[in-house]
């Protein structure tokens, strides 16, 4: 177990600009404990603050460490479009909320990249579990802290209320755009095979969604990488461009 003095030594290197491999560096601690500690998981006896201390800060939403979102790893960014799609977000006695994210279980690499993405940001246990009646796979993962990460949380469905990013996911979507659009066609998008009159045929990417919000969210992410999208009717976006669809083959390509 590591001391208090431990834990106050990561987060005041934190403070001062320092990032998770310099800090693990300079403190000899691998680097996932680093980050695990900058992400607010610290341990049991580093929650509350020392009296008369200044080091430790807290979360008043959910009672953790204070969230350091610079230190979330590119995986929150996939996460987030996953969400967006296909996701929601339940609380559970403790104070404790569960993260769902439903997929469909003909895809299995979506399905387990989701598993993947969830224990990098949190560190913790994540369950798969399919559906008796339906087709489909809950991919859950429990942790007090998700409303702080996922702050389009709400009540209703998100269809129904505002989608916004904030300023922190805005300045991780725009670092990193490609993971967003994976998370997203992933969750409500799919790669096809335009056809036309002869043997014409061309593969196209689109996006289905009933938010307006999340479509624009959408578009943005499309918009930072340069990518020329079009809409057919009130729901749809289409990417078809054959550079385009090129370059998101590069990160997405077809379901699996």
């Amino acid at each position: 177990m590591h001391s208090q003095p431990t834990v106050a030594a990561v987060l005041a290197l934190r403070q001062q600009g320092l990032g998770a491999r310099r800090i693990a560096r300079l403190t000899n601690l691998p680097v996932a404990t680093v980050r695990d500690w900058l992400a607010g998981r610290l341990p049991r006896h580093s929650r509350d603050r020392p009296e008369g201390s200044s080091r430790y800060q807290t979360c008043e939403k959910c009672g953790q460490a204070a969230h350091d979102f610079v230190a979330l790893p590119t995986a929150y960014v996939y996460l987030l479009g996953l969400y967006l799609g296909d996701g929601s977000i339940a609380s559970h006695p403790r104070g404790v909320f569960r993260l769902r994210i439903t997929l469909d279980i003909a895809y299995p690499g979506i399905i387990d990249s989701a598993c993947c993405a969830a224990r990098e940001v949190t560190r913790g246990h994540v369950s798969a579990k399919r559906r008796t009646v339906q087709n489909c796979v809950d991919v859950s993962s429990y942790w007090k802290a998700w409303p702080c990460l996922l702050p389009q949380h709400g009540p209703g469905k998100k269809k129904d209320r505002r989608i916004w990013l904030a300023d922190w996911q805005q300045k991780l979507v725009e670092q990193h755009p490609h993971q967003l659009l994976r998370g997203l066609i992933h969750s409500d998008g799919h790669r096809f095979i335009n056809t036309g009159r002869g043997t014409w045929s061309c593969p196209r990417y689109g996006f289905t969604q009933v938010s307006d919000d999340i479509r624009g969210i959408f578009c943005q992410a499309c918009d930072l990488m340069g990518l020329r999208w079009t809409r057919a009717g009130q729901r749809t976006i289409y990417i078809s461009r054959k550079s385009d669809v090129a370059l998101l083959d590069q990160f997405i390509g077809p379901k699996r």
